[in-house]
């Protein structure tokens, strides 16, 4: 049994990295390959691979999404996000939720959902992918100005945890069937950001200096520590009340502020984890999906995607950057350089977790 896993995992893997080629040369997002690969390999595809256990694919998405993010932290320079701090977090709040509410409003229509079901759809869907973005941004060697790439590399970094607070607040008020008040829900919210990104800080900020007075043996036990490290601050951060997926993101903003022992070594290894863990997770969502299913939800799909490129996204980003000097054609731009990634998937996966009628 374990040898079959193994030989149909290691086919699954290579499979992905040798089809991310195909990224490369179109421009494709190297994550839609790794989820086709997926849905190939499932119970409807070549391989006939069944798996349908949503609670371990949203434990795995959970892990894959620490470490992602703690590497997009990493690769993240506080110098060239600066200038546009304020609109970059602006996009990652106030535009998550107006792309989270213009979303609503057609699928409420659309799908016949009623509001807060069509709601949480909208949520699940707001955050962008900065792997996504920077995969087609690299691949056809595009030069941005007016510091348009660090703004999309700080949105795409920091918004996810503005989506995952949406969708785990409208998920709380289904199940509790009540309606909390406005100043409890953002109470709620500054709360998960503050103490998450004061933690993050102080873990980003003391990880660099307890590296440089260990000097560990052996070089291969620091990416051993740094892996523990984000770990054991992700749940923390949770038992305070923080954000532990924001915490993780700036943790590794500030880490590689600083200067320490191995660190060239150590941002290369976690972006090779990085990429482990999102072909495992578009692998395990992959399978989940049988594509017999797809022709139904097709044109429901299509409307939607449509919807977020020409309608919900330029909304959201005009209405957020109203105050900004960006002008017409570089906020459609921004708009556009707005694809989805793993973090959608991943909590497509929660409405399962809390058996919802209308998950599936």
């Amino acid at each position: 049994m374990l040898e079959t896993f193994l030989l149909f995992f290691s086919i699954l893997l290579i499979a992905c990295i040798v089809s991310s080629k195909v990224s490369d040369r179109f421009g494709v997002p190297s994550l839609v390959v790794f989820l086709a690969v997926g849905m190939l390999a499932g119970s409807d595809g070549l391989l006939g691979l069944a798996f349908d256990n949503r609670q371990i694919a949203q434990d795995v998405g959970t892990i894959a999404l620490i470490f992602i993010l703690y590497a997009g932290g990493l690769d993240t320079n506080l110098k060239s996000i600066r200038p546009v701090m304020v609109n970059g977090i602006i996009l990652a709040t106030l535009g998550v939720v107006l792309t989270a509410g213009m979303i609503a409003v057609l699928v409420k229509y659309l799908l016949g959902l009623d509001w807060l079901e069509a709601l949480l759809f909208g949520s699940i869907i707001s955050s962008t992918d900065a792997a996504a973005v920077f995969a087609i941004l690299g691949a056809k060697e595009i030069s941005l100005r007016n510091n348009i790439r660090p703004l999309l590399e700080l949105e795409s970094g920091s918004n996810d945890p503005m989506a995952i607070f949406l969708t785990v607040t409208i998920l709380q008020i289904i199940s509790i069937a009540t309606i909390p008040s406005v100043p409890d829900v953002a109470l709620t919210l500054v709360k998960q950001f503050l103490l998450g990104g004061l933690m993050g800080y102080m873990f980003g900020v003391a990880l660099p200096g307890l590296f440089n007075r260990l000097r560990l043996e052996y070089w291969g036990l620091y990416p051993v520590f740094s892996m523990a490290w984000v770990m054991l601050l992700y749940v923390l951060a949770g038992k305070v009340g923080g954000n532990g997926f924001l915490a993780v993101y700036i943790a590794g903003m500030f880490i590689n502020k600083k200067e320490f022992a191995h660190k060239k070594n150590l941002i290369g290894f976690h972006d090779g984890i990085a990429w482990t863990m999102q072909i495992v997770i578009f692998l395990t969502l992959g399978l989940l999906v049988n594509p017999s299913q797809l022709p139904a939800v097709a044109l429901a799909g299509a409307v939607v995607a449509f919807w977020i490129m020409f309608v919900a996204r330029p909304m959201g980003v005009f209405l957020s950057l109203l105050l900004s000097r960006y002008n017409v054609k570089e906020k459609i731009f921004i708009s556009w350089v707005g694809l989805r990634g793993v973090v959608p998937i991943v909590l497509a996966t929660y409405p399962f977790g809390a058996n919802l009628p209308n998950s599936e």
